[in-house]
Parts: structure tokens; C-alpha cells; sequence
């Protein structure tokens, strides 16, 4: 894992050490020696992780943090707050902040480490999955990270791997304060756990009796619907070797016995917002591909999703030999509802019209809606004759029931004209499909509309 990390301290001997061990590691460093000259190397956009300083003269590294985490071009830039200072009133400081870790002097080299790499992998997923989404929502996600997340790091769902009963209940306490605990007292039980309930986080304490806690984090991790929760151990200051091996398979964080109610308390509250934070980029992005293939009025598939998935249908239909074949549906006189009666009774015949698409198609089937009173439906397997009756089954729904109109308790009588195409030869395209029940549909307007035609090859 490679990452360019800048260091932010004024004292060259500190930044010094930071800069050999990171680079022992192949991480690539910047440095600053000040808070606004921090900022300005973060805002040029060539940073993935920064260890901040907090005792600095002039802007000191609270006030660093905060300019960063406020900043469109820096907020996802994770950081991490490297201090002297043990109160907890200044580690919570830190994170009200907008701090992702914190680091107590003199560092720990396996904490240092550790540390980097875990925000480094949370930052590389960051860019992945703000790559896929447009400016425009990048600066909503920055709205939500700087006041939801924070707002957001307690009232976690929180399993507890462990077999000390006594230890695993008093640790439950301790946490239950902030986070909802459960705890798993045998191992055997966690996958079953972990599929039946969405965790923030998992506790393992390294030291189980009769199990490896190494191998219940590689299943984790191994697993597709976990394979992103935050994995936190439990060590002994004796198992060094342990935690190195489960840091570099996937583990997020750690805490050394005897253990600091606070740092615990702290650390735990970061890893929930860290999956807090992913599952709200994960959310966006998955709202974001539904908005570009949902029509929002219908909730039938759009123009663009039909372009895009209608040529690997025809193409698949090709290579099984199969037949397959598609209906143009175009509501007669649509444009009189919309003028006689308003466009919100127009939406609602437009809504209860995918209804009756729906109702009368297959679940193979693809309707989608790609004009005002437009429609297309997919029949893959589906040969003219078949088709056809599809279409008339469908024309009889729409016009043998009228539409109810809301508010007024009347309805609307409708038709529908259907033309079809069909997938004739293997040197078929998508336009030439397409371009046949266009020139059904128009027939069947022509003739009178309320009709379905079928347009041979």
C-alpha cells in the first residue's frame, strides 16, 4: 500500500523521525512546518493522509483541522492529530475537530503505522467512490461529513468476539453507554451473527481460549457482506507479532491491555463514523446510478438504462439463437388529459399506466418509459406471435377499465396504440428493431388508433 502523507509539526527533529519510518514503509511524504502552509499543500489536492501536529505556534493543529475539514477540496482527507497531550477533554477536542485518530507522543511505531494504513485504505475507498459521482454531489457529501458524521459516531451497533464472560460483561458496560453491544460468547456463532444484524463494529479480543482470533478476522474479511466492517483488536502487550499479521490482512484498529476506557471509548466512536461515513458514500452512489435509470414519476426504467441494456439483450438473443422482440406503447390523445384536465392528472394516468404495464408483463420482461406518454416493453424469448398477444392482452387492460381521477371522484376513459418489432435475422441491430415498431406504432394511429400491428421485416 503507497500513500503521500504530509507531515505538519515545527520542530524538524519530530518531522524528521515521521519522514524515515514512513518512508521505511514506501509511503511518500510532504512536509509543512505550519498550519497555513499545511493547508495550502492539502488544497492542491496531492494528499491522502496528514499527521498533524496540535501544539504549533500561530494556527495551532485544532484550528488546521478544522480549516481542512471545512474545505470542499480537503474535507475527505483523512487526518490524524499527533500530541502530547493525555486529557481526554483535548482527544475529544480533536475529533469535535473533525480528527479521524489521534497519536499520543512519543509515537508508538506500530501505532504509527497502523494508523496510516488503516485511513489510508478508508481514503483510497473515498476517491473510488467519489470518482463515480458528479461535482455537484461531492459538495453535498461535504455538507454531511462535517456535522452528520460527528453527530453520528455514538449509537452504534457494536459484537463483541469473546470468552471471558466476567471480562466480555464488564466491557459491554463500559460501551454500552455510547454504542448498542451485543456479544457473541462463542466464535463458532459470529458468521451466523454477522449475517443476521448490520454491525458498525467488531471487538475481538486476540486472546480467546480454544480459538484464533486471526482466523475469525480473516472470515470476516473474507466474507462479501463484511468484507467493509471495521475489525478492532483486543491485545497483550506481549503479542506484537499477532497484531502486525492482523493488520496487514484487514484489521482497522487496536487497543492494548490494560485498557483506557477513554482511548477505547474514542477509538471505537472513530471506526463508527469511518462506517458510518462509507455506508452514506455507498448509499449516495447507489441513489445516485437508481436516479440515472429510474423514471421518478412511474418508477419504470428510463430512456437511458433501454439504450444502454436493449443491445446486450439482442446481442445474448443472438448468440442462444433466441428470438426476442419489443412493443412501442403511445397513450391516443394523451396531450388532451394534460389540457383539459392539468399535468397532475396526467401524472396520475402516466403512474397507473406502468401499473397495467407491469401487471400484464413477465418479470423477465424490461418496461421502461422513454418520452412523455411514451412507452417501450422487452420481450426477450418472446417471437411475433407471442408478442402480439402480449400486446393485445394489454391493450384490452387499458381500455376496458377508465382511469380514476383523484379529488373529484371521476375517470377517463383510455387507449393505447402498440406497435411491435422483432428480432428477424442475426444482422438485426437495436436501431432497426426499434425503427420497426415506430413504424407499427405510427400505423396503428393512422388506422384509427386502439389498435396493436405488428410490423414485419
Amino acid at each position: 500500500m503507497t500513500a503521500r502523507i504530509l507531515i505538519v509539526d515545527d520542530i524538524p527533529a519530530n518531522v524528521k523521525y515521521l519522514e524515515m519510518r514512513l518512508q521505511a514503509e514506501y509511503f511518500d511524504t510532504l512536509t509543512a512546518s505550519s498550519g497555513a502552509e499545511a493547508l495550502e499543500i492539502a488544497n492542491k489536492g496531492c494528499v491522502d493522509v496528514v499527521l498533524l501536529d496540535v501544539m504549533m505556534p500561530g494556527m495551532d493543529g485544532f484550528e488546521t483541522c478544522r480549516r481542512l475539514k471545512e474545505n470542499p477540496k480537503t474535507w475527505h482527507v483523512p487526518v490524524i492529530m499527533v500530541t502530547a497531550l493525555d486529557q481526554p477533554s483535548d482527544r475529544i477536542r480533536g475529533l469535535e475537530s473533525g480528527a479521524d485518530d489521534f497519536l499520543t507522543k512519543p509515537v508508538d511505531d506500530i501505532a504509527l503505522l497502523a494508523r496510516v494504513k488503516n485511513l489510508t485504505r478508508l481514503k483510497i475507498l473515498t476517491d473510488e467512490m467519489i470518482l463515480r459521482t458528479e461535482t455537484t454531489e461531492r459538495l453535498g457529501l461535504e455538507k454531511t461529513t462535517n456535522s452528520k458524521f460527528l453527530q453520528d459516531m455514538e449509537n452504534g451497533r457494536v459484537l463483541i468476539i469473546g470468552n471471558n464472560g466476567t471480562a466480555d460483561k464488564r466491557l459491554k458496560e463500559i460501551l454500552s453507554k455510547e454504542q448498542e453491544v451485543d456479544i457473541c460468547a462463542n466464535p463458532e456463532f459470529m458468521t451466523q451473527a454477522l449475517h443476521d444484524i448490520d454491525y458498525d463494529l467488531v471487538l475481538i479480543n486476540l486472546d480467546l481460549d480454544n480459538f484464533d482470533g486471526l482466523r475469525l478476522c480473516s472470515q470476516i474479511r473474507s466474507d462479501q457482506k463484511n468484507r467493509h466492517v471495521p475489525i478492532m483488536l483486543i491485545v497483550n502487550p506481549d503479542e506484537q507479532a499477532r497484531l502486525l499479521r492482523g493488520l496487514e490482512m484487514g484489521v482497522n484498529d487496536y487497543v492494548t491491555r490494560p485498557l483506557d476506557r477513554m482511548e477505547l471509548g474514542l477509538r471505537i466512536r472513530n471506526q463508527v463514523k469511518h462506517k458510518r461515513f462509507y455506508d452514506s458514500l455507498q448509499d449516495k452512489l447507489e441513489e445516485r446510478v437508481e436516479m440515472a435509470i429510474i423514471d421518478p414519476l412511474t418508477g419504470l426504467h428510463n430512456r437511458r438504462y433501454l439504450d444502454n441494456h436493449l443491445a446486450s439483450l439482442i446481442s445474448d438473443s443472438l448468440k442462444r439463437n433466441r428470438t426476442i422482440s419489443l412493443m412501442v406503447i403511445d397513450i391516443d390523445f394523451f396531450k388532451l388529459v394534460n389540457d383539459n384536465h392539468g399535468h397532475d392528472i396526467g401524472d396520475e394516468v402516466l403512474v397507473e399506466f406502468a401499473a397495467r404495464l407491469r401487471k400484464n408483463t413477465r418479470g423477465l420482461d424490461l418496461a421502461c418509459r422513454v418520452g412523455g406518454e411514451e412507452f417501450v416493453i422487452v420481450l426477450p424469448k418472446t417471437d411475433r406471435v407471442k408478442a402480439f398477444r402480449v400486446a393485445e392482452r394489454l391493450r384490452q387492460s387499458i381500455g376496458k377499465k377508465p382511469f380514476d381521477i383523484s379529488g373529484n371522484g371521476g375517470s377517463l376513459n383510455l387507449t393505447a396504440s402498440i406497435g411491435i418489432g422483432t428480432l428477424e435475422r442475426v444482422d438485426d441491430t437495436v436501431s432497426l428493431i426499434m425503427k420497426r415498431a415506430d413504424v407499427a406504432v405510427y400505423a396503428a394511429k393512422q388506422a384509427g388508433r386502439n389498435k396493436v400491428i405488428a410490423q414485419a421485416a
